[in-house]
């Protein structure tokens, strides 16, 4: 095995030559073989990391200990860290496998960022991907979901795949290798368990070959997955539109050009997948739905607005909720958006983000707040005055930006500047104006 994982090595993984490597070890069969593989060919420079998850109590505490021991007879430098898993996965609402995954995903970066290491290595097998993909097949799940664990992913390099169980076991076997056994991997309790223990002997029954079929089955899957991302790439420079005129970051999708493709739900998975979104059904129903109408994931929302889906950030902040003030002698504030106020004699030329008003006109704190129903203002260029929510709709605003325009007002909530849009003409300098004050969006 040494020798066809330093072929290996050398044909798909050469980038990983002469690197800083941090591998993941958890002390049992897979991980401690990964470690001695890497220690043997002298490829790169490595160190180890172990996480305690406190799941086993006393056995946790004795996976920590032999780390460490190896660590010492290998002489690699080693990081080690303690949760609270279970804490961490009632707080957080999630199981405390996913729990345990968030957790050490997490620090592993943090160690990258501190340490400057260029990749961690973890130590997935070939079986592990089975598994995998039967989950998937399981729960449901699109062509991502049976390609398998990604060979790379960002700073994640899993070099063992095309290795399996029976092959660590015995290479470690012949080669004295002591690792830990972990006892929870014996039982069916979990969902990983079962179909280890109970489906995947059962198939390797039925076809001996399973895991090379396999392996061949997720290379016409990942080759059909490159044939979609080629053609999501050609139809996104005619659906994807970026608006350069807004301050927001958002991804404009063009229903009517949607509406053209073969089947519509199918691209608008591919296009929205990356964005945590599951009510699919939902998704493929804004195309016809009225606008203001929203999906959301737990990191995006994906708005109708008019001839366009905008996909945008979700805004987790109280900020939104608040009034800020801006006292007489402040020069400038950060929060909730960058102004600085100077002092001027005259005005000279103004633009969006910057504009000029009779500081003897306004009546402190100023206050920075969203627009309510009920406010209204006297446009700079217009006659009379106007609701701000007709403003809003007169310039075609997506219900996004609506939400997203900061007001600058008097202490008595009259609207001084529609913040980088349009200026209250009441607080306009005249030729009689003494001292004027500049204010501008940074």
């Amino acid at each position: 095995m040494l020798q066809k994982f330093k072929e290996h090595i050398n044909k798909n993984f050469p980038f990983l030559k002469d690197k800083k490597l941090l591998i993941a070890i958890s002390g049992g069969v897979d991980s401690v073989v990964l470690t001695h593989l890497f220690n043997s060919i002298k490829f790169a420079e490595i160190s180890l990391a172990h996480c305690n998850f406190k799941l086993r109590e006393v056995e946790s505490d004795k996976d920590e200990d032999f780390i460490n021991n190896l660590a010492k007879e290998t002489n690699k430098p080693i990081f080690t860290i303690s949760f609270e898993t279970t804490i961490y996965a009632k707080e957080n609402k999630i199981s405390t496998q996913i729990a345990a995954r968030e957790l050490r995903y997490n620090w592993f970066q943090e160690l990258v960022k501190k340490h400057h290491f260029n990749y961690v290595l973890t130590a997935h097998h070939s079986d592990d991907n089975l598994e995998t993909f039967l989950i998937n097949l399981t729960r449901g799940s699109g062509l991502d979901g049976f390609t398998g664990i990604p060979k790379k992913n960002g700073n994640i390099v899993r070099t063992l795949l095309p290795f399996s169980r029976d092959e660590i076991l015995k290479y470690a076997t012949k080669n004295n290798i002591v690792w830990r056994e972990d006892a929870s991997n014996a039982s069916t309790k979990y969902v990983r368990n079962k179909i280890r223990h109970q489906v995947v002997p059962f198939l390797k029954e039925i076809n001996p070959s399973l895991l090379e079929t396999f392996a061949k089955s997720l290379d016409n899957l990942e080759e059909s997955q490159q044939i979609i991302k080629d053609r999501i790439q050609d139809v996104s420079s005619t659906i994807i539109k970026k608006d350069s005129s807004s301050t927001l970051e958002t991804t404009k999708f063009t229903i009517s050009e949607i509406n053209k493709l073969s089947n519509p739900k199918a691209y608008l998975y591919q296009l929205l997948k990356d964005y945590n979104f599951t009510e699919w059904n939902d998704i493929y129903n804004l195309l016809s739905a009225q606008s203001g109408k929203q999906v959301f994931s737990k990191t995006h929302r994906l708005l109708k607005d008019r001839e366009f889906l905008i996909l945008s950030g979700r805004d987790f902040s109280t900020a939104l909720e608040k009034t800020f003030e801006i006292h007489r002698n402040q020069s400038a504030i950060t929060n909730p958006i960058p102004l600085v106020l100077e002092d001027i004699v005259e005005k000279s030329e103004e633009n969006k983000e910057t504009i000029y008003i009779d500081k003897d006109l306004l009546k402190y704190p100023l206050l920075v707040r969203k627009w309510k129903n009920g406010d209204y203002l006297y446009p700079t260029g217009m006659q009379g005055k106007k609701k701000l929510s007709k403003y809003f709709k007169d310039e075609k605003f997506s219900l996004l930006e609506k939400e997203n325009t900061w007001l600058l007002c008097t202490v008595d909530n009259e609207i001084i500047w529609v913040i980088n849009h349009r200026q209250d003409r009441r607080f306009s300098p005249t030729k009689t104006t003494k001292n004027h004050l500049k204010i501008t969006s940074i």
